[in-house]
């Protein structure tokens, strides 16, 4: 068995202990979807979550954990869990950065995600979605073609 298909099937196993010690008949801790999806219910299933835990163990994972931050609500925004491992721990210092090799690190920054006031939270959406809007697609497009041009 591949270490992917490993990976996946302990998740799974795990996300559906947790939801069946701990779902009530409206909620669910953990919504664990496994397939593809366009892009407009991505937005919508990122903007419901009230934490978007990133957890990569090498450079990796930057497209969703800005994605997960841009389709937030400005009004009742979640919290961003991210890897330190993830490039984009460089720019969103917003995030609750953790090591994803530390369990206790990982399980004390989902429960100060879940546990976080709004007025916190509004604050790091605000500062991440400002490095966002200022360090677009179209800045990256120019830094590069820059770099490209000096060597």
């Amino acid at each position: 068995m591949s270490m992917r298909i490993a990976i996946r099937l302990q998740l799974e196993a795990e996300s559906g202990r947790i939801n069946g010690k701990y779902a009530e008949l409206d909620w669910t801790p953990i919504r664990y979807i496994h397939r593809q999806y366009e892009r407009p219910v991505l937005a919508a299933l990122f903007r419901e979550a009230h934490v978007g835990l990133v957890m990569s163990l090498r450079d990796g994972m930057n497209l969703v954990a800005k994605e997960y931050v841009a389709a937030q609500d400005p009004d009742d925004p979640g919290v961003l869990v991210l890897s330190q491992f993830a490039g984009a721990a460089r720019e969103l210092t917003a995030a609750l950065i953790v090591n994803p090799l530390d369990l206790d690190d990982m399980a004390d920054a989902l429960a100060l995600a879940l546990r976080m006031l709004l007025e916190e939270r509004q604050g790091r959406y605000r500062e991440m979605m400002s490095l966002l809007r200022e360090n677009n697609v179209s800045v990256w497009r120019d830094h590069f073609m820059r770099d490209l041009k000096m060597h």
